[in-house]
Parts: structure tokens; sequence; C-alpha cells
């Protein structure tokens, strides 16, 4: 992936890419949610590590990494007799491009403010800002 902000916005950024930009996600974890996506039913941590072929270590903390984001839900399911695992499930999609939309308006509005500062900064020291 490029280095600079203006290599980013020129090349075609597919779904998997804005995932990256936004979130940080890796190959595994877009494995992960789309193993969770086209599960008719929740999963446990040991059922997607055998479906990713991966450590339950690896795939636990790439389940956590989409839980941290958002993208997954965990609940608890409670046995009978006491005790208690974790399944996971992939959040509507709706709500993770909603998610999308206020993070790209928060960075817009970050970058205004932050054009304003740079154009008072250097407003009279002759150097040439363009409106």
């Amino acid at each position: 992936m490029p280095d600079a902000m203006n290599e980013q916005l020129r090349e075609d950024m597919t779904c998997e890419g804005l995932l990256d930009c936004f979130y940080g996600l890796k190959q595994l974890d877009r494995t992960v949610f789309s193993v969770l996506t086209d599960s008719e039913r929740a999963l446990t941590v040991d059922e997607i590590a055998e479906r990713v072929d991966r450590e339950r270590s690896t795939a636990y903390r790439s389940v956590q990494r989409l839980v941290d984001t958002g993208f997954v839900r965990r609940e608890q399911v409670n046995y009978d007799h006491g005790g208690y695992h974790h399944v996971f499930s992939p959040v509507d999609g709706d709500e993770v491009a909603d998610d999308l939309q206020r993070l790209l308006n928060d960075w817009y509005a970050e970058m205004g403010r932050l054009i304003g500062e740079f154009r008072e900064k250097y407003e009279d020291s002759g150097v040439p800002v363009e409106n």
C-alpha cells in the first residue's frame, strides 16, 4: 500500500482496502469475517480456528480485532449446570457502513480544520496558498 496520502487517494481502492485503511484489518481478519458471514449460526473460536486452519490463539486474536472494530458480536452461552462459552456472529452490514460513514465524516472535518490552521499560519509568509 502506498505511503503518502495522495498516493492512497489516487489508487483504486477495493472494499478490503477501505477496511484495512479505516480499521487496520489483516487478511486473516477478512477471512474470519467471511467465515462468520457465510455461517448460518454463531461460531465458537474453536470452530473458527478449524475453518481458517489456524491455531486457536491466532483465530482468537483475529476475532478479538473484529469484535473491537464492531464487525463481530460476542454472545455468552450458559450451560445448564454452570459454566459458559462464547459464540461470535457478524453484525449487520448496514451498521458497519454507518460506522464507516461516521469515521469518514470525522476525518473530513479534521482535515478541514488542519487545512484551516495551515492557511492561517502561512497566509502572510509569502508561500502561495491556493483556495
